[in-house]
């Protein structure tokens, strides 16, 4: 076995000529995070937490133990830290569909989207045969990997989908 991957479909007929009918609008894929947390409710979950960590911490300084209130600083700012990297990451994306007769790739990452657009005609959609392998939409020299959101099982089946939608055209 080769480590190139399996191409699930190749370009056109080279006529240049759509056969099938337009993609429908249910052609569009959506993969998102799993998260089981929104930005806004990781922020009201980090101030619920800095004031209970506070409250204690003011409560064993009044107590006489002041060292305490410094470590509950360091553990407030280590907490947000995270929290923030979690947050910024919440609403990544990658979205695969068909706009004005290209085939788009938009992906979202920490708020930076980028976008992609192929001639559909023209494009292979490629899997590894790793397990964890993404699949690769490759047109000419350009290439975009997507699935990272996904499970090997629907990563193969997205493939398999999108295949099936290309040979149509």
């Amino acid at each position: 076995m080769s480590d190139t991957g399996i191409a699930l479909q190749t370009a056109g007929d080279g006529s240049g000529q759509s056969d099938g009918p337009p993609p429908t609008p249910d052609n569009d894929w959506l993969m998102k995070r799993n998260c089981s947390l929104s930005p806004r409710q990781v922020g009201w979950f980090y101030l619920s937490i800095v004031n209970v960590s506070l409250a204690i911490a003011l409560f064993f300084a009044w107590r006489g133990s002041w060292l305490v209130l410094p470590f509950a600083g360091l553990e407030m700012l280590g907490l947000g830290w995270a929290l923030l990297a979690h947050a910024r990451h919440a609403t990544d994306y990658e979205r695969v569909r068909f706009a004005e007769g290209m085939l788009v790739v938009e992906t979202a990452s920490a708020g930076r989207v980028t976008r992609e657009a192929f001639n559909p005609l023209w494009v292979r959609v490629e899997l590894g045969e790793l397990p964890r392998a993404l699949v690769t939409l490759r047109s000419g020299t350009r290439a975009v990997q997507v699935g990272c959101y996904m499970d090997p099982y629907r990563r193969r089946k997205f493939a398999q989908e999108l295949a099936a939608v290309l040979r149509r055209l």
